[in-house]
């Protein structure tokens, strides 16, 4: 059984349910994913410039709709007036009748008696109009393109330098953490920075510049209107940065959850026969319901009280609004003020307005977005393996001579699980390790593949020191066979040409018959062409094991290492693939674990691992001659359990 070993020293599984959130952190983790944009600095400038010149003239556009209103309105006073008269005299006539009011919308508006609506007038100014906004949307869309192309190029190099990071994470890290967490980050964290960045980038940058833009025009047309419409802003944003805190830990906590959630399923699924073999549907499904309910709760408080700031906003720019509307009524009435103006006015405000609220609408979108940024970047902080040397240390000859001198390792530093140990394989012998579940057979593997780093000592190479090569160089002259087999989807033929993607046709096969592949495959009806899925599904366990054994072969490492590589293939067929072993001894070292005894009795060298020390060591007769430990392991395999009948 593979003794793998979680990042506490523990299995695997030990830090599950354990908290993978830090603190949210917003503002550094927003600068941290801002940075991610520098290289696209010339992109973020033009899609600046285009929203400026877009902006620009969606404000211009009231301003000039309200002249035509004012030609309209002008109109339609000058016609009820006499002809002949001035505009003075007009307003001079209003006054002596009592009707100051509309004397002043006389002057305001430079009505001329007797002169009715202008069309070929309002005719071109609506026309220019149109074409303001069509310049604008033109614009608008360019700006769209752009802030596309830039997303994605981020989002693009963020998922590879993750793929990177993962390459580099060491295996304590990886045993550390459920692989459905993992995945959660690397697609759903990712996607939903995607999505974020997309949405809010675009709504962020046009509200921004409309305030701005907008601001100014109606600084232009009424400066006392502008402050009415500005005393609201301070209770908006005090709105929006209160509901934000409170949903911000709400959407750490909904991602937290559905990468909990996804490792729940990735497991459930990844092992369903056995739940269903031990009746455990019920409880598997019991602990589904109550991380989907966790997930519920979370997710529903970070989108209810994200979601109030849209009304909470409205109702403050209606408020606003109303304002607007009834100090510009009186601002006309007194004639201070043009209708023209006190249209673009409101049409401002609405203006000023809208783009406040569609960025407290965006709110929630760059918080889930930054809380998925959080998760990324604690992955990519994380600690990484050991890098290589600036100038590895190269093997002259190959030939898979390993060396053990006075090693330590522990993966915790309280907990020393191998001490001082010293042995040698020479070339072409197959060293086989046994012992107990626990032993440390397989982390003895583990650190000649450099998986796991050294606390003490050293081990060679054909002399050299494994630390001072290039992982790649090391791992690239040794083939390994694991007893959980891996295949990917694809033809038998891929899975086996995997070990060496250059091998011929004629190589393949040798390495297939040799494996006894061939002999099965020759009955399917495909044969190599056989497309298996990435379970394996559709191949028993033993013919698994036979094309993950062609495959190291193929490889034609100097070095072989077969971690209960049998454990899935019938006696017949174990039979038949020792004999293969054995042809292919030559000038190769093999490192054989085991826990059936029987397929290690022709190994050169057998250790006898307890605790992670070697306590015996000597070929099949010598071990059972000594009646020691392997003497013990040995015949316990052959005797049957006494059991008690009441």
């Amino acid at each position: 059984m593979r003794e793998a070993r979680g990042g506490n020293g523990g299995p695997p599984w030990a830090g599950m349910g354990q908290p993978t959130e830090k603190p949210s952190n917003f503002g550094p983790s927003v600068r941290r994913l801002a940075t991610r944009l520098l290289p696209e600095r010339l992109g973020v400038i033009m899609t600046i410039a285009l929203g400026v010149v877009s902006v620009a003239l969606n404000v211009i556009g009231p301003l000039i709709l309200g002249h035509a209103t004012d030609l309209i309105f002008s109109g339609v006073i000058g016609k009820q007036l006499p002809a002949g008269q001035s505009t003075q005299e007009a307003a001079d006539a209003a006054r002596a009748a009592g009707q100051d009011a509309v004397a002043n919308l006389i002057v305001a508006q430079d009505v001329v008696p007797g002169l009715g609506i202008d069309f070929t007038a309002v005719a071109w100014v609506l026309a220019g109009v149109i074409a303001i906004y069509l310049g604008a949307s033109l614009f608008q869309w360019l700006q769209g393109y752009l802030l596309n192309g830039i997303v994605q190029r981020t989002v693009y190099a963020l998922r590879r330098e993750v793929e990177d990071k993962l390459n580099r994470l060491p295996l304590t890290y990886v045993d550390g953490q459920r692989r459905g967490e993992i995945l959660s980050r690397v697609t759903n964290d990712i996607d939903n920075i995607s999505t974020s960045l997309q949405q809010t980038m675009s709504q962020l940058l046009t509200s921004v510049l409309t305030v701005v833009g907008v601001l100014a025009m109606m600084l232009v047309v009424s400066p006392l209107l502008t402050v009415i419409a500005l005393v609201t802003i301070p209770l908006s944003l005090w709105l929006t940065q209160g509901i934000g805190k409170r949903s911000q830990r709400h959407f750490v906590a909904q991602w937290r959850h559905t990468g909990a959630l996804n490792g729940q399923i990735e497991e459930a699924f990844t092992g369903h026969e056995l739940v269903r073999v031990y009746g455990r549907r019920r409880a598997v499904e019991a602990d589904f319901a109550r991380e989907n309910e966790k997930l519920y709760e979370a997710g529903f408080r970070a989108q209810f009280i994200s979601g109030t700031i849209m009304p909470s906003m409205m109702f403050i720019g209606n408020l606003n609004y109303v304002a607007v509307a009834v100090i510009g009524g009186l601002r006309i009435a007194s004639g201070a003020m043009t209708l023209g103006d006190v249209q673009a006015f409101i049409q401002y405000s609405r203006q000023f307005t809208q783009p406040l609220t569609q960025a407290a609408s965006v709110a929630a979108v760059l918080q889930s977005g930054v809380a998925s940024a959080e998760r990324v970047f604690e992955l990519l902080d994380a600690q990484e393996q050991r890098p290589d040397p600036a100038e590895p240390a190269v093997r002259t000859e190959r030939r898979g001579r390993v060396a053990f001198e006075h090693v330590d390792f522990r993966y915790t530093p309280d907990a020393p699980l191998i001490e001082d140990l010293s042995l040698v394989a020479e070339p072409g012998q197959t060293v086989a390790i046994v012992g107990p579940t626990g032993a440390g057979k397989t982390t003895l593997v583990n650190l000649v593949l450099r998986f796991y780093e050294l606390d003490g000592g050293r081990i060679t190479l054909d002399g050299v020191d494994i630390a001072e090569m290039a992982r790649a160089d090391l791992r690239a002259g040794i083939g390994m066979v694991l007893q959980d087999t891996w295949l990917f989807g694809g033809t038998i033929r891929d899975n086996i040409r995997y070990g060496n993607p250059d091998a011929t046709e004629e190589q393949l096969l040798d390495a297939a018959r040799a494996t006894y592949v061939d002999r099965f495959v020759r009955s399917l009806p495909d044969g190599y062409d056989t497309v298996i899925d990435e379970e394996g599904s559709n191949v028993s366990a033993g013919e698994k094991q036979l094309i993950t054994i062609a495959r190291a072969f193929l490889a034609n490492p100097s070095l072989l290492i077969l971690d209960e590589a049998t454990s899935s293939v019938d006696t017949r067929t174990e039979v038949l693939v020792q004999r293969a072993m054995a042809a292919l001894r030559s000038d190769r070292t093999s490192f054989v674990i085991a826990h059936r005894l029987s397929t290690v009795r022709d190994a050169d060298l057998i250790l006898v691992m307890e605790s992670g020390r070697i306590v015996e060591q000597g070929d099949h007769d010598q071990l059972l001659a000594a009646r020691g430990a392997y003497h013990r392991l040995y015949n316990a395999q052959f005797e049957a359990a006494a059991t008690e009948v009441s």
